[in-house]
């Protein structure tokens, strides 16, 4: 009987997709990390000391204008890993990233992490696919902001949440909606309430349920699908 390897068994996807090879070789440079509501992973324009491979819970790249306005640019959750500067050669970026809804992950320092990729061209071919596939998603947020309406964008944003949660329920206020979509709080009030009257979702004090997946995509439209189907086409 073959057995199950913690690679097959991490949460996160990555991991789990990587050989066994390159798998043994980040393994032992991994730090399992709780990651709290709003734990700081990047700071704008501040070296990055580690990446984390989210196991739970999901992190913003947040962009912030200078009025100190912020918008969010990308989503990091279980599919993935932060450090995409690192990935791409440098050791900063001007947006920063945050936890926007806690859980756990393992972490390693970004300097190993920059060296191993060196070692191995497997693991660094992955992820710079990775790289290149939460580069395409950011191309859609911005597409997304500048051409979809504010339901369109708001039933895209869950969506990507809801692929990185486990069960339907999302634990989300609208002051976060508001900043992640660059809207008033009342923009998000009459749009949540306008998908609610469309039975696509539910919501209680800090949840949102969702209902109705593909009314949900339906109303997203073109925003929503292409950066996930080239990470299924990269990674399967």
């Amino acid at each position: 009987m073959t057995k199950t390897s913690r690679r097959d068994k991490s949460p996160n996807r990555m991991l789990s997709l990587l050989s066994a090879d390159d798998f043994r070789l980040l393994e032992p440079h991994l730090s399992a990390v709780d990651l709290p509501l709003r734990l700081h992973l990047e700071g704008r324009n501040r070296r990055i000391e580690y990446v984390y491979f989210v196991e739970s819970g999901f992190a913003s790249v947040v962009a912030n204008s200078k009025d100190q306005s912020d918008v969010e640019v990308g989503l990091i959750g279980c599919e993935g890993v932060t450090g995409v500067a690192v990935i791409l050669g440098t050791d900063r970026s001007p947006h920063e990233t945050y936890m926007q809804s806690a859980g756990a992950g393992r972490r390693m320092a970004a300097a190993t992490f920059r060296r191993l990729m060196t070692e191995s061209p497997t693991l660094q071919r992955a992820l710079l696919n990775y790289a290149y596939t939460f580069l395409i998603q950011t191309s859609f947020t911005a597409l997304a902001n500048s051409r979809s309406n504010i339901e369109a964008r708001l039933a895209r944003w869950l969506l990507m949440t809801h692929d990185r949660t486990v069960g339907n329920q999302l634990s989300l206020t609208h002051e976060f909606l508001a900043i992640m979509l660059g809207v008033r709080r009342a923009g998000v009030t009459s749009a949540l309430g306008l998908l609610k009257k469309r039975a696509l979702i539910s919501t209680t004090r800090k949840v949102i349920s969702v209902l109705n997946r593909g009314g949900l995509e339906k109303l997203a439209n073109s925003a929503y699908g292409a950066p996930e189907a080239e990470y299924k086409r990269l990674f399967g």
